[in-house]
């Protein structure tokens, strides 16, 4: 295949979109530094960027993909709006409360063989050897890093891995539920109802168990917030959009094979985070596996 100038664009803001998606854990761990609970930061996240996917749901209206949208449809979109975007992600944050932002990426870069194992149960589709060999490689790695970090700080840990990994199988599920939508929908108008649903859910999630007035915070929560709503998910939610439709959803796997490095990185820049080399170690073994299952399912 020859690499054109287009290719080249793609891996770029390839490559920018999952960066700025890595930047999350580390802004989200930087607003619990003033006090704010999960529920708060999800609130503001969803807030800020809620009103970007009402307009891109208006400009998309109309589009269509041919194929009749039934009732049903809907009733799923909001289903898998519900679990694919309110509840990995508020699962993702409740476990940053107790575990640092590298580690939780290692944990939540484990969705794609979530993903492969969810196929296999439900869609009965196949899993050959080397995939059970890698994706074998990839909890191995977790559980390295995993191990030395409740070594060092605690017990704690296992409750803060527990829910980055709910995170991630709620994240797969969404993934493998809401493919035959998307062709239905489109990506654009499919992402936008999607994290509508999700925001919505956010908003009467906060409004029923918070006491906490939205205008009690200080101005880096709110600033953190719109960082987070803007940088770490609609920005990169494009990119990435659009760097899959440049370079194929199969290349793309490759590149998010940076993510936890660039968490990792990250996090000891503005969080003076510092992995063990035992966790360094098994963070290595994760992003083989996942791109070893990356490079079997490309071919």
């Amino acid at each position: 295949m020859q690499l054109t100038k287009s290719f080249w664009f793609g891996v770029g803001i390839g490559v920018l979109g999952v960066v700025l998606f890595s930047s999350k854990a580390v802004m989200v761990k930087l607003a619990y530094s003033y006090q704010v609970d999960a529920i708060s930061i999800l609130l503001l996240r969803m807030l800020f960027s809620f009103p970007f996917y009402v307009i891109i749901a208006y400009l998309y209206r109309n589009s269509s993909n041919k194929v009749v949208v039934g009732r049903q449809d809907y009733f799923w979109v909001v289903f898998f709006g519900f679990v694919g975007y309110y509840l990995a992600s508020y699962f993702d944050f409740v476990g940053l409360t107790y575990i640092k932002a590298s580690l939780e990426r290692i944990i939540l870069f484990l969705y794609p063989t979530i993903v492969i194992l969810l196929n296999k149960i439900f869609l009965k589709h196949p899993i050959t050897k080397i995939q059970i060999g890698a994706i074998g490689l990839t909890y191995l790695g977790v559980v390295i890093s995993f191990w030395d970090e409740v070594a060092i700080h605690g017990s704690h840990i296992y409750l803060g891995g527990f829910f980055i990994l709910l995170s991630a199988i709620t994240y797969a599920s969404y993934l493998v539920g809401s493919g035959w939508l998307i062709p239905k929908f489109g990506v654009m108008k499919f992402t936008a109802f999607a994290m509508i649903v999700s925001c919505i859910c956010v908003f009467i999630h906060y409004s029923v168990v918070s006491e906490i007035s939205l205008f009690s915070f200080s101005w880096e929560v709110y600033f953190l917030g719109f960082l987070i709503a803007i940088f770490a998910t609609v920005i990169p939610s494009f990119l990435v959009s659009a760097s899959i439709k440049i370079i194929s959803s199969s290349n793309f796997a490759i590149l998010a094979g940076i993510g936890p490095i660039s968490t990792i990185i990250l996090a000891a820049i503005f969080l003076n985070e510092v992995l063990t080399l035992l966790q360094f170690f098994g963070a290595i073994v994760v992003i083989v596996g996942i791109l070893l299952i990356s490079l079997i399912k490309k071919k």
